[in-house]
């Protein structure tokens, strides 16, 4: 990828990290998506007190681009901080690596993370796999349906575990 196109991605990335909605963790985060064709879709973070209907950068990236068509992506970048300042790499979630392994090629799909120092790229086939080397749920089958189960169901504990977390204190904080 050119270092120009490289540039474009960041900045549009951190563009949307202001439109974020991040009044529970401050962190905010923006993505820039990258289409074979060239087209970038941009997203940001938009958090919920339920926790669950939150919704990542990266899958608003994905949802409003293959709402409009798009199938074919290239790389992605994001950019993310607590309070809007980029000040370490922002990896994406479980959930949103299954929405790339729904549509990109893990071969060739690109994973820009960025802070204010340097970039680091990443393919995404490397990005999603377990120690042992194998992948998780491409396209919903999977050889390894066992280990992709305990990953889906550790990871939705995970989930429920934060969300349980966040509900506390947001209800502690109004004084449910």
């Amino acid at each position: 990828m050119k270092r120009e196109e490289i540039q474009r991605l960041i900045r549009i990335a951190e563009e949307q990290m202001s439109h974020a909605y991040a009044p529970y963790s401050h962190f905010q985060v923006g993505a820039a998506l990258l289409t074979a064709g060239g087209k970038v879709y941009a997203g940001c973070n938009i958090e919920n007190a339920a926790y669950t209907p939150s919704n990542c950068a990266e899958r608003t990236a994905f949802f409003k681009a293959v709402s409009e068509g798009e199938r074919k992506f290239s790389a992605i970048c994001i950019v993310g901080g607590m309070n809007g300042i980029a000040v370490d790499y922002t990896a994406p979630c479980g959930v949103c690596r299954q929405v790339m392994m729904e549509f990109c090629q893990p071969e060739t799909f690109q994973i820009l993370r960025w802070t204010r120092k340097i970039i680091k790229s990443v393919l995404y086939g490397n990005c999603f796999r377990l120690a042992s080397g194998r992948i998780i749920c491409r396209n919903g089958i999977n050889k390894n349906a066992e280990i992709c189960m305990r990953v889906q169901v550790s990871a939705f504990y995970l989930h429920l575990r934060i969300s349980q977390s966040i509900f506390f204190v947001v209800h502690e904080k109004r004084g449910y």
